[in-house]
């Protein structure tokens, strides 16, 4: 049996090195080799998909890392808190993570504009981020393109000095509780302000904080022709990633959108975040879901 393990090592020792040992033969450094090669390594990142809680275990026995709900869905649940406690409970029992929440404000609740309410949305967030501490998630996603839209006619630099001045008082309640906010760039078929990566650092750098980042969402991405060299080169801001489709937003699979530059570019910058599937329509969540994630499983090993 020893017999059969030297074997075995001595050949996966042999395959690891050769590379090492082609690029050594064409004159290259121990460095320059090394390299190459943990570059040809196949490229893995956590993978999950946007859904209702209930779906965890069909999700875990998929091959997901995890699951992202919504505030509304799982933090703020219209039946009150005794329906969080009730979705917390199903948490500590299930023991499949939560790692974000997306769309931390309804449309009703206005960021910027002669209608905006911080003191609320300020009053929310703050429940929002100490039950994420509590479910021991990382991030809640700041898009909520309809309570970002700028009005006709109103000044776009007073709407943007409103967001930075909301999501700067924002900053301090994430730190408090260790959970990042970040901010998710949307296509201007959902709100007028923050459509591209470059957009959201601008506000980012505005804020200053370690607790509010960007989210990078291929989907939109995609819609608004943002091309992949853009994850490059805004890499160090980016903590979490969302991706669907371009045409319909359906899951990686469905149409078969190759997503490998943008994938790419994520590891190019070494990301080792998670991807979300966020998909809001399916003709079957479940077939669809889990080719989704072997599909993009099948993406990143090529990459």
């Amino acid at each position: 049996m020893s017999t059969i393990i030297e074997q075995a090592d001595r050949r996966t020792f042999l395959k690891t090195t050769s590379g090492l040992v082609a690029g050594l033969a064409m004159g290259g450094s121990l460095t320059e080799a090394m390299a190459k090669a943990a570059g040809n390594a196949a490229y893995n990142i956590p993978l999950g998909v946007y859904a209702a809680y209930d779906k965890a275990d069909f999700l875990r026995k998929s091959g997901c890392a995890y699951i992202e709900e919504s505030v509304g869905g799982f933090l703020i649940p219209k039946d009150g808190d005794a329906g969080y406690e009730k979705n917390l409970t199903q948490l500590k029992q299930e023991h499949f993570p939560i790692k974000s929440y997306v769309i931390l404000l309804p449309a009703s609740l206005k960021t910027l504009g002669p209608e905006a309410n911080h003191e609320a949305i300020l009053q929310r967030t703050e429940t929002v981020l100490k039950r994420a501490k509590e479910c021991a998630s990382q991030f809640v996603v700041f898009g909520s393109g309809g309570s970002r839209i700028i009005p006709e006619g109103f000044d776009k630099a007073k709407a943007k000095a409103q967001h930075i001045e909301l999501t700067q008082k924002m900053a301090p309640m994430a730190e408090k509780y260790g959970i990042t906010i970040a901010v998710e760039p949307l296509n201007r078929g959902e709100t007028n302000f923050i459509n591209s990566l470059a957009e959201g650092v601008e506000i980012i750098d505005a804020v200053k904080s370690p607790r509010v980042k960007l989210l990078c969402d291929i989907y939109h991405m995609l819609v608004e022709d943002e091309p992949a060299s853009e994850i490059v080169k805004y890499g160090k801001h980016i903590v979490h990633c969302h991706i669907a489709e371009k045409a319909k937003r359906t899951p990686p699979g469905v149409a078969g959108d190759d997503f490998r530059p943008y994938l790419a570019a994520l590891k190019k910058i070494g990301y080792k975040g998670g991807l979300s599937i966020e998909c809001f329509v399916y003709t079957d969540f479940e077939k669809e879901a889990k080719r989704g994630v072997e599909v993009l499983k099948q993406q990143l090993s090529e990459v």
